[in-house]
């Protein structure tokens, strides 16, 4: 789940970050119970159009107890993808990956040795960075052992390459064999400068993630971020748990994307001590870091280190259905949303959590399938076709660091220059109408633009989420289309609710990320669960997705978004089509 706009951010971080390891950890899906033994059958009698008892039918089922919380590579998973896929063959689509419901997904499991240390020559003096402690390092090659030795150090400020913002921090700079060393977030945002790049509102540059695929791109030996609480927007416990325990990747045959061979943090303080030791003063490189034209500092300082790590090949499956369109089929949207979970915890049934250890997930994320079958089911039963085919992606290893929705952009079955547009489910509040939708990232794309409309139809207005130096949007499985240049809408549930305003939202907001998220605690109730706000915003998906469907526009992201240019490479997709930009 990509989470609800004011989730405490160390909760959402640390999601975000990397997976929750746990005893449901991924094995082979084929070893596993047969579905039908765990797939609850249901004498439901679904109607056309969304509606509320079709949606909590839904949510109720794949929430059940029965399910287990959904665990990838356990018996839980083969009840929730049969169950998927038996609901969009009765809904009336087709297979969507060929002849076949599902696309397998590999994935490797990579263990860092945590007794791994950095030993540092720092102008000749010998420093030694230990894990946890001091940094964290680890490697997304599934290669057991990692030898780096005596590599440069370079302070490359936030380690960004953004052309259409006039920034290039490694500018004249060949750093293959190099360790990178730079600062976490964007330029601007720590000397408070509103009016560069995206101001407060984090952008694509400033999420950890961007900053160690551009340095392996650049051919480095290893990258390390500096972390900082306010820039980072949660402390280094987080980052400590996070990178601590098995780390998930799709294995690099699948995903043949430039990966260094090392990765990591290490503390504010190490950093400073460090940069002290080369005769450097870090306050003042991160102020001088944030003007243009910044050159990149190599430091007297040099790094070595050799990680063992123990990887495991295992893997999960995406659910696929098609409604092919009536006259360009090749065309495509997507709806999306991930049906894993956090599965069952052996030994956590404890009085604390009323003697459950079943992680149901119901808001995170049953809501969000629950959605897509409803689209789905208004879909296959309006009176007329759509004229471009919808494709319904139920993805597998969102709880893992989106590796479903990975592997299907590396392996789509509708090219991604014919795929129009993504819309994204995870999460949605069942606490009532609402005045206001949040849009995440608002401001990216034109797909806005055809939601506006429709909100006003519906009299809402759209907002953005609360808390824009989360980066949000970078967190979810839409993050990955939008990387390869897909414009991809995200929404959550307004908080503004017709019965108690922004006060009662956020309550309920609060309520739900203390109580029940990521807990087991977070299952469906008949009693208090208020779906008809839901309802609203799934047929406010459904029409946006009605009109892409027919009226034969390719919106593309707004101008100067990072994911722009990516789109613009796409072929063939006449210039003419394009809508015109913000």
């Amino acid at each position: 789940m990509m989470r609800l706009a004011i989730l405490p951010l160390a909760l959402l971080v640390l999601c975000a970050c990397s997976p929750r390891s746990n005893d449901t950890s991924t094995t082979d899906a084929g070893a596993q119970a047969p579905a039908a033994e765990m797939a609850a059958t249901s004498a439901h009698e679904f109607s056309a159009a969304i509606d509320a008892g079709d949606f909590e039918e839904h949510v109720k089922t794949l929430a059940s107890d029965a399910f287990g919380g959904r665990g990838p590579g356990t018996p839980g998973e083969d009840a929730s993808i049969d169950y998927i896929k038996t609901q969009f063959a009765r809904i009336g689509l087709q297979p969507g990956n060929g002849s076949d419901w599902f696309q397998t997904v590999p994935m490797v499991e990579t263990t860092a040795d945590e007794s791994t240390s950095l030993k540092l020559d720092v102008a000749g003096k010998p420093q030694e960075l230990k894990f946890g402690t001091d940094m964290v390092i680890g490697t997304r090659t599934g290669q057991a052992d990692i030898s780096v030795k005596d590599s440069q150090l370079v302070f490359v400020g936030y380690g960004v390459d953004a052309p259409e913002q006039d920034w290039n921090d490694y500018a004249g700079l060949d750093v293959k064999g190099k360790t990178v060393v730079m600062l976490v977030n964007d330029p601007g945002f720590h000397v408070h400068d509103a009016k560069m790049f995206d101001g407060k509102r984090m952008t694509y540059y400033g999420r950890w993630t961007y900053k160690f695929d551009e340095a392996a791109r650049r051919g480095a030996a290893a990258a390390l971020i500096i972390h900082d609480t306010e820039g980072a927007s949660y402390g280094w416990d987080v980052v400590k748990n996070s990178w601590s325990g098995p780390q998930y990747d799709l294995p690099a045959k699948d995903d043949p994307v430039p990966r260094l061979p090392a990765q990591g943090w290490i503390t504010g303080d190490a950093a400073k001590t460090l940069f002290t030791g080369a005769g450097l003063d870090l306050s003042r490189l991160r102020v001088a870091a944030n003007k243009r034209g910044f050159k990149p500092v190599p430091m007297d300082a040099k790094v070595s280190f050799d990680l063992k790590s123990s990887s495991i090949e295992k893997t999960s499956r995406n659910v696929i259905g098609l409604l092919p369109g009536s006259e360009t089929p090749d065309e495509a949207i997507i709806y999306m949303a991930h049906w894993d979970h956090l599965g069952t915890h052996a030994g956590e049934a404890s009085a604390e959590n009323g003697g459950d250890n079943i992680y149901n997930g119901a808001v995170d994320n049953a809501t969000g399938v629950a959605g897509i079958l409803e689209i789905a089911e208004a879909f296959r039963k309006a009176p007329t076709p759509p004229k471009r085919s919808i494709l319904f992606l139920a993805v597998t290893l969102e709880e893992s660091g989106l590796l479903g929705s990975k592997y299907y952009v590396a392996h789509p079955v509708i090219p991604l220059d014919k795929t129009v547009a993504v819309f994204n489910i995870d999460a949605l509040s069942p606490i009532g109408k609402a005045h206001d939708v949040s849009v995440v990232g608002k401001g990216s794309s034109q797909l806005e633009d055809v939601l506006n409309t429709v909100l006003a139809q519906q009299h809402r207005k759209p907002v953005g989420e609360d808390n824009t130096a989360a980066g949000s949007y970078f967190r979810s499985d839409h993050f990955n289309f939008a990387k390869a240049g897909v414009p991809a809408l995200y929404l959550e549930s307004g908080t503004d609710l017709i019965d108690g305003g922004t006060r009662a939202g956020k309550a309920a907001a609060e309520d739900y990320n203390n109580h029940r998220y990521h807990k087991p605690g977070d299952q469906f109730d008949a009693a208090t669960w208020k779906v008809d706000g839901i309802i609203q915003d799934l047929e406010a998906l459904q029409t946006v997705g009605a009109t892409l469907a027919n009226d034969g526009q390719w919106p593309n992201w707004y101008k100067g978004n990072p994911f722009k240019a990516a789109r613009d490479d796409m072929h063939p997709i006449p210039a003419t089509a394009h809508a015109v930009s913000k």
